[in-house]
């Protein structure tokens, strides 16, 4: 069984890493630079260059699993550090609403923990992160690296991450999914995956059961 990925907002693929098996992922990242790191690292991926948000509302329907990873700038804790204030994206909260209320497949919408109290209650956190998702995520620890303070190559380093051709990578490495975490969430959900087709699969052979 194929499961089909729609990995959006993807950056240079932190959380996709890790992942393996019978999958197929498509990509999106609106910066072409970016784009093409990504595209380095898994050349095998569909990548596509435009606007993740629109994306999503257009080809949901295709895909088994939905990975978001939205812009976080304008919900980070940083912004108390920025003389200029702005509104927070509200961008993040309608992808949770319009996966949770639309989508039949496993999605996840992650994000950094942010300086207001979420509008939505996330399902699980790991270090810094914020996840909202529509399976089970048991807690795992995870090692973790002080962000603020470490240099882009030690943050490389940290992510397992070969450096990437871009001139200004330091923002892109800062907010990234730690690759161990991607795959542990992966991991919940292709388990989910194959027991509800174990469970699909098990069906006609208990109905032919009742027949007899």
């Amino acid at each position: 069984m194929t499961i089909k990925i729609l990995n959006l907002y993807a950056g240079i693929g932190g959380n996709r890493k890790l992942w393996d098996g019978d999958i197929e992922v498509t990509a999106v990242e609106i910066n072409e630079e970016i784009a093409g790191v990504y595209k380095s690292f898994f050349p095998k991926d569909k990548i596509v260059i435009g606007d993740a948000h629109q994306y999503l509302l257009d080809h949901y329907k295709e895909f088994d699993f939905i990975w978001a990873s939205p812009p976080c700038p304008t919900h980070s804790k940083m912004c108390f550090s920025q003389n200029q204030k702005v509104y927070p994206s509200m961008q993040m909260y309608q992808e949770i609403i319009f996966l949770k209320s639309w989508f039949k497949g496993k999605w996840i919408v992650e994000n950094v923990m942010p300086y207001y109290e979420p509008l939505v209650k996330p399902n699980v956190e790991f270090a810094r992160h914020y996840f909202w998702c529509n399976f089970h995520i048991h807690k795992k620890e995870f090692p973790q690296i002080d962000i603020s303070r470490s240099t882009p190559e030690e943050l490389l380093k940290f992510h397992g991450i070969e450096k990437p051709n871009l001139k200004h990578y330091r923002t892109i490495v800062r907010n990234m999914v730690n690759p161990p975490i991607g795959l542990h969430i992966f991991n919940c959900m292709l388990k989910e995956v194959k027991q509800k087709q174990q469970t699909l699969d098990s069906q006609p052979q208990a109905k032919e059961n009742q027949n007899e």
